[in-house]
């Protein structure tokens, strides 16, 4: 009995092993294959990994666009008003046969709706759609008017004019006028750069006014700094560029020189102004009383008779500059020496913008910065801000000292600086002809009208 025992223990385990590998490869004999599939269904946990789903991740300039979800509720209308309008259409009849050749397409009939949605304020469309809406108000078209209509200066040829071979104006000067003439005008570059520059630079001194003369006074509170060489230059510029009139008077107390930087065509001073001024009944019968020169600059020169120059008053004053403001466009007055004659302050009143003449050294830069401390201790605060400043690098001493600190302190005081450099001819004091002048001396001019004109109102009323 052992010994059979002992020989069924191997058939046994051979049994086994057969079934348990026909379970491992899924076989199950067909007897047992109802039972093995109940007890599998009560052991087995099957587990499937999927990959996880995606995350849709927002591209930046969907991001920057995207608007927040607002909950709505449709239900609730503030106001408890209707929501809707009734809107009539009518389509326009067709007449005859031949009426779709004639036809003209009308109007979507939403725009009837739009238009009214459009009249209606940004509070009641709110109502209307609910509490939950953001109401942007968009600004008009660009086809519609300007609040400011235009001004009939506007309508000038760069504006209206596309610039071709044709069209394009010829050269001024250079390379390109050479080009221009020996392919007989068939090679138009256009203006060099130098030439457009000076153009844009003329056409900020030639700004328009309106509402009467605009009075810029010439000062400084030390004598010999150049301030009458200053005031020349500055009206040279002016009336060289402007097609309008322009005047210098010399309001100075004491004997000027204003006049004798241009050749003089007559002996009449400002006395002979006030003197003669019941008389003088236009343009004509003013021009009488002043010198011209090349470049259209009108000066009227002080008093030369040192006995009766202070008696040049403001009083005086006031009666030659009421009778400049009708005949001219500017008017520089050539302030004397010092800033507390009477002058001076019929002068200051009537200012529409100051320009203050400042020497190279360092008492007159510092007599200067006073000037503007007195200005401003005076009420004339706002004519200081609006200031410019005329360093004069002519005067002695200049090369001592440096330039550039003196304009960094005026840069904290007044609006601009300009420097002024040394030409042989002004250094002469006598007749100053504007197109002798050195390049670097006429477009320092030029940047200083330009800045004082910038600096005056366009419109003001006198």
């Amino acid at each position: 009995m052992a010994e059979n025992e002992n020989d069924h223990k191997p058939a046994t385990r051979r049994v086994g092993a057969t079934r348990t590998t026909a379970v491992e490869h899924g076989d199950l004999p067909r007897s047992n294959r109802s039972r093995r599939a109940d007890a599998l269904s009560e052991s087995v946990d099957l587990r499937v990994d999927l990959p996880p789903a995606p995350v849709h991740e927002m591209p930046e300039d969907e991001v920057a666009v995207a608007i927040d979800d607002v909950t709505v509720n449709p239900g609730a209308v503030a106001g408890g008003a209707p929501s809707t309008r009734s809107i009539e259409v009518v389509t326009p009849a067709l007449h005859g046969s031949g009426a779709r050749s004639g036809y003209r397409r009308e109007p979507s009939p939403y725009s009837a709706l739009l238009a009214s949605d459009s009249a209606r304020t940004p509070s009641e469309r709110a109502t209307a759609a609910g509490t939950h809406v953001a109401v942007v108000d968009l600004p008009g078209d660009e086809g519609e008017p300007s609040e400011v209509p235009e001004r009939p200066e506007s309508l000038t040829a760069d504006r209206l004019i596309d610039l071709n071979r044709t069209t394009r104006p010829a050269p001024h000067g250079g390379m390109n006028r050479f080009l221009y003439e020996a392919s007989l005008h068939l090679i138009n570059l256009g203006d060099s750069a130098k030439v457009r520059a000076h153009k844009a630079m003329s056409q900020r001194i030639q700004k328009r006014f309106e509402g009467g003369a605009r009075f810029v006074p010439v000062l400084t509170r030390k004598g010999g700094v150049g301030k009458t060489t200053i005031t020349a230059l500055l009206g040279m510029a002016l009336a060289d560029a402007r097609d309008d009139r322009v005047i210098a008077i010399d309001a100075n107390p004491d004997r000027g020189t204003l006049a004798e930087r241009v050749d003089r065509q007559t002996r009449e001073t400002v006395r002979d102004v006030v003197t003669k001024a019941a008389s003088i009944g236009g343009y004509t019968d003013f021009s009488s009383f002043v010198s011209r020169d090349e470049t259209r600059l009108d000066i009227l020169a002080s008093d030369t008779d040192p006995t009766l120059s202070e008696a040049f008053d403001d009083n005086d004053y006031n009666i030659v500059a009421g009778l400049a403001a009708r005949y001219y466009s500017i008017v520089l007055t050539d302030c004397g020496t010092g800033i507390v004659h009477s002058v001076m302050s019929a002068t200051l009143q009537r200012a529409d913008s100051i320009v203050v003449v400042s020497g190279g050294s360092v008492d007159e830069a510092r007599l200067a910065s006073e000037t503007l401390t007195w200005l401003e201790a005076n009420g004339y605060g706002d004519l200081v801000r609006n200031a410019i400043v005329a360093i004069n690098l002519a005067t002695q001493g200049t090369h001592l000292v440096k330039v550039d600190e003196i304009e960094a302190h005026f840069q904290s005081r007044v609006r601009e600086i300009v420097r002024i450099p040394y030409d042989p001819q002004l250094a002469a004091g006598s007749v100053v002809n504007w197109h002798e002048l050195r390049p670097v001396t006429q477009h320092a001019a030029r940047e200083l009208a330009a800045l004082v004109v910038e600096g005056l109102p366009v419109d003001r009323g006198h």
